[in-house]
């Protein structure tokens, strides 16, 4: 990122821990981002930050070290399963990658970093509040689980992250986001920090209501964009998608790429054909466990995987250094997510290509787009050339998510003790031949003795 800087102002002119220079020197981050340059002055000085940015423009960072900044000059004494700052997060991928870049960019400021998400076990998640916990990540759900069994307490929490806050609003969370702020200490004791794609009513109304005046920083979507990242939109026919994605791929080589689709069913379809054309890809989708998603995503970071193909899922918190090509094998209904799709290439101030096809089904969400992005991407024709002849998919059987949840609560259930005869219904238990139990509670020996013959 030394090489890539966006701005011209480098972390050292900041009054940084001498522990976060370090850490991010040893990670090779020299200058700040324009959101980074933007917000981490007003956060050293302790204010509270409302940040609208997109995806790869450095938001992450730009929380972390404000929150590293403050906790180092907030020391307070650490207790085993207490939190002292608290980060939400709408998806797993999100949490975890907030995760892994805590661990990097607070290597040496001995802060404990734990991340907890739904789809996995629960002990060794636990197993992580045995000691204290600087800053919890994690989606609502499996945070406000844990809290209710009171593996951690929110009592002397410092600071509040919300990441992706309109995402969180779209998937139904702000209920539980509600909850949780609720157990936290007053706005006034703490760092409070949102960031959203878009600053709507919605989200300003819930940074005022459980934040400390904040400070509102815009970083706009053109910005970020329209120079990194070369945008092109095909029209093609629902019958030419198929042909016409993997004729672009093998036109084009891609080191690594991503199509995001709008449904499962194109996602197993599209995998199916690559798999029979000779291109190695992986598939993920909400449907995946979460496990095997972690696995799949870990391939294709490593180069087993040329290709990702992935609903929604993945369209936010992901960061795959060196994709240089995003296919929306269908344009998505929501303008935002198409920033966020693209958004996966051209990290960090390199370049990336963006190749959309405006279909029979979606052609109608383009001039959305267009106004949000304020732009008109460019249209390629679909040239006989591109439409490579396929063959046929090879299919494959594919793991039921029905009965793997079947299959999951019959193992839990499999060890657990039988329960013991007659607790059903204690007050009108009665005996075989259908006759009410004394008031004193025992039977007599000749219903005793007719129960064993009949």
């Amino acid at each position: 990122m030394e090489n890539n800087h966006l701005t011209e102002t480098p972390f050292t002119d900041l009054p940084l821990d001498p522990t976060i220079l370090k850490s991010l020197e040893e990670a090779k981050f020299t200058f700040c981002t324009p959101i980074q340059a933007d917000i981490l002055p007003h956060t050293c000085q302790n204010k509270d930050v409302a940040g609208q940015a997109q995806t790869g423009t450095g938001k992450t960072g730009a929380f972390l070290i404000s929150v590293f900044q403050y906790l180092l000059t907030h020391p307070q004494q650490r207790r085993s399963h207490t939190v002292r700052c608290l980060c939400l997060a709408p998806t797993r991928e999100l949490a975890i990658q907030i995760a892994n870049d805590a661990r990097l960019l607070g290597k040496y400021t001995k802060l404990n970093i734990a991340v907890v998400y739904g789809g996995t076990a629960y002990n060794p998640q636990k197993r992580q509040f045995n000691r204290p916990v600087d800053i919890l990540i994690g989606t609502p759900g499996r945070v406000i689980d844990l809290w209710k069994q009171r593996e951690y307490t929110l009592r002397y929490a410092q600071a509040l992250i919300l990441d992706e806050a309109d995402r969180m609003f779209d998937m139904g969370f702000i209920k539980d986001i509600r909850y949780l702020l609720r157990q936290l200490p007053p706005v006034d004791k703490r760092l409070n920090m949102l960031f959203s794609a878009t600053l709507s009513s919605r989200v300003m109304e819930l940074s005022y209501e459980h934040m400390n005046n904040p400070i509102k920083i815009e970083i706009k979507a053109d910005k970020v964009n329209s120079d990194t990242i070369k945008q092109t939109i095909f029209y093609p026919a629902n019958s030419e998608k198929i042909a016409l994605l993997i004729g672009l791929i093998k036109k084009y080589q891609p080191y690594r790429s991503i199509v995001f689709v709008n449904t499962k069913r194109d996602a197993e379809n599209i995998d199916d054909y690559m798999r029979s054309n000779g291109i190695k890809a992986a598939m993920i989708s909400g449907d995946v466990r979460q496990n095997k998603r972690q696995r799949l995503l870990k391939g294709f970071e490593n180069g087993e995987y040329q290709i990702l193909i992935a609903t929604d899922v993945a369209a936010r918190g992901l960061h795959i250094p060196d994709v240089t090509h995003i296919f929306n094998f269908s344009l998505p209904q929501i303008a935002e997510d198409y920033v966020h799709r693209i958004g996966r290439t051209a990290r960090a101030g390199t370049s990336g290509e963006a190749l959309s096809f405006a279909c029979e089904d979606s052609a109608f969400y383009l001039p959305d787009i267009e106004a949000y992005i304020d732009a008109r991407i460019p249209m390629e024709a679909v040239s006989a050339d591109l439409l490579v002849e396929l063959k046929s998919p090879r299919r494959i059987q594919r793991e039921s998510p029905r009965s793997y949840n079947k299959s999951s609560r019959t193992q839990n259930t499999k060890n657990k003790p039988a329960p013991k005869k007659g607790n059903w219904n204690r007050n009108k238990r009665r005996n075989w031949k259908g006759k009410p139990k004394s008031q004193s509670g025992s039977t007599t020996n000749s219903n005793a003795n007719n129960v064993k013959k009949s």
